[in-house]
């Protein structure tokens, strides 16, 4: 692997986990409302991904689906409401064990077989998704974890439409095209609640700009380079890099529950994809 594919990877993994970073520093501690956070992001998300195609050597058009933009519009906004309340870290973990454990399910639902150590892991990523959520005084809020777990589970469906795209970045920019009048649509219906400021819409515009649309733009341009467990083991970093960075960064507490919940969701999963890419 060339120096060139590792600075790409690094880039990559650290805009996806400033996703979390940036929803939660701006609906904790700015005036914008989760339905504002939500459209900008995706309206800049849109201009980004539109420019790119457009700045390519062979300029493409934007392609994607409408059950693509929905499930991306579902993802951004369940994702918006749940940090309110949710600390990054804890929401990143949470996400990404929807996310791996929904598309396990389906992969059964249309009669994959798992071994018996991936059915090992994927019950101990169960296991440390039910222990995070578990009620105690250091439990995530409960109807905030849900929609995280909503958010995964709509960006679980969103890879499962997008396998076997020639072209993922035209559609993942046509997809975000499609979602910024859900954007629109979901602030007209939650116009008395709005709040904006400078700090909030600054925030949301590079949520969306930069760690979405730059940050998938690197990620598709490393991911042919790399064989498919790779790249699923590659993304077990992001929940890493985003509990340590909301514990160094935004003083959330690295608590045992937390430590051990997300131990056993990665180590789950890790287990899933080493058993995989053995068979």
């Amino acid at each position: 692997m060339t120096a060139r594919t590792l600075l790409l990877i690094a880039l990559a993994m650290l805009a996806f986990a400033g996703n979390s970073l940036l929803c939660r520093v701006a609906l904790r501690d700015t005036g914008i409302d989760p339905a504002s956070f939500t459209a900008l992001r995706l309206l800049a998300g849109a201009i980004i991904l539109w420019l790119l195609l457009r700045l390519r050597r062979a300029p493409s058009k934007p392609t994607g689906s409408w059950a693509g933009a929905f499930a991306l519009f579902l993802y951004a906004a369940a994702f918006s409401w749940a940090y309110v309340k949710l600390d990054a870290g804890a929401g990143a973990l949470l996400l990404f064990a929807a996310v791996q454990l929904s598309m396990i399910a389906w992969g059964i639902f249309k009669g994959e077989r798992l071994s018996p150590l991936q059915a090992l892991g994927s019950a101990l990523a169960l296991v440390g998704l039910i222990s995070l959520l578990l009620p105690d005084a250091n439990a995530p809020a409960f109807a905030a974890a849900l929609l995280m777990i909503i958010s995964g589970v709509a960006w679980g469906a969103y890879s499962l439409l997008g396998r076997g795209i020639g072209d993922p970045l035209a559609a993942t920019a046509g997809n975000f095209i499609r979602a910024v009048p859900m954007g629109a649509a979901l602030c007209l219906l939650t116009l008395p609640a709005q709040g904006w400021d400078q700090d909030g819409v600054l925030l949301a515009l590079l949520s969306g700009g930069l760690t979405s649309g730059v940050g998938y733009a690197l990620w598709y341009a490393v991911v042919p380079r790399l064989a498919s467990t790779q790249a699923a083991s590659i993304q077990l970093s992001v929940p890493l890099l985003t509990v340590l960075a909301g514990s160094m960064w935004l003083g959330e507490a690295l608590t045992s529950r937390l430590l051990i919940s997300g131990l056993a969701i990665l180590g789950g999963i890790v287990l899933v994809f080493w058993t995989r890419s053995r068979t």
